[in-house]
């Protein structure tokens, strides 16, 4: 989830803001250009898409537009919400909680099914503006090399607490000549989330036990205050209540997540300006 980073761009000036825009976009997982790894995923996931066209304009484009632009209520393909969502995680509870605040109700029975569909059409049609908009996906070093290397390392080893996991000669080891200028800022803000498909080391888990005592363990597909959903070692799809169920959930990457919170500008360029001495 792209957090709070594109909060932070506000307050950047000049070519500064630009260069962090474009790496806003590289950022957001859901308009990676990497391919579909098979045609039966590309057609599962363009009906997804087309369902979730249906379901949006029934439910929803009313407020937003049929195409999600906006009509009554805001323009949702540009919206950080949209950009910020995995696989539904925020749209869902937005969409189920509503905001009565801005005269939006909320829609409680909407589906795990429906929520994933309409999360899968506004990704879309996101990818859509962005492939549109030709934002470049590379820059020179120079033009985001703006931090202090010093003052990066010693936040890598002190307030950051980025040590506790990584090591500049152990996996970080070269790194500034494993990857593009950009692509590092990426990774460095969000690992995982440009890696290949299949390496599954950086993804949440889930545990639920069943009030039999059953527990059905798997990789975490959906959660929010009333819904988890995994994926069981079978391979199936399953949700679960979370009134009547217990719930473990095992996140590598929540120390990054808990970072964004607290990361600044001069936090992100400082440290970014050390790992680029790791060559």
């Amino acid at each position: 989830m792209m957090h709070r980073y594109a909060k932070t761009l506000k307050q950047q000036p000049g070519k500064l803001r630009c260069v962090s825009l474009a790496l806003f976009f590289f950022l957001v997982p859901s308009y990676s250009a990497a391919r579909p790894q098979s045609v039966a995923q590309d057609s599962a996931d363009q009906a997804a898409v087309e369902r979730g066209r249906k379901q949006f304009g029934q439910s929803c484009g009313f407020c937003h537009g049929p195409d999600a632009t906006g009509a009554r209520g805001p323009d949702l393909v540009r919206s950080p919400l949209v950009a910020h969502d995995v696989k539904g995680d925020q749209i869902g509870e937005v969409i189920r909680r509503g905001r009565p605040d801005k005269g939006m109700p909320p829609l409680a029975n909407m589906t795990d099914e429906q929520v994933a569909d309409i999360a899968a059409f506004l990704h879309e049609r996101a990818k859509e503006s962005l492939e549109s908009a030709s934002v470049p996906k590379s820059y020179p070093v120079e033009k985001l090399l703006t931090g202090n290397a010093d003052a990066g390392n010693a936040f890598f080893n002190g307030a950051g607490g980025c040590k506790n996991c990584h090591s500049p000669t152990g996996d970080l080891a070269g790194i500034a000549t494993k990857y593009s200028p950009i692509e590092l800022e990426a990774r460095m803000l969000y690992p995982g989330r440009s890696h290949s498909p299949s390496d599954t080391r950086a993804h949440a888990t889930a545990a639920v036990t069943l009030p039999s005592g059953e527990q059905v363990k798997g990789p975490l597909v959906h959660a929010d205050d009333f819904i988890v959903g995994l994926r069981d070692a079978s391979g199936w799809y399953r949700s679960f209540s979370r009134d009547h169920v217990k719930v473990e959930v095992q996140d590598p990457l929540a120390a990054h997540r808990e970072l964004l919170d607290k990361l600044t500008q001069a936090d992100l360029h400082n440290l970014f300006a050390y790992l680029q001495t790791l060559k």
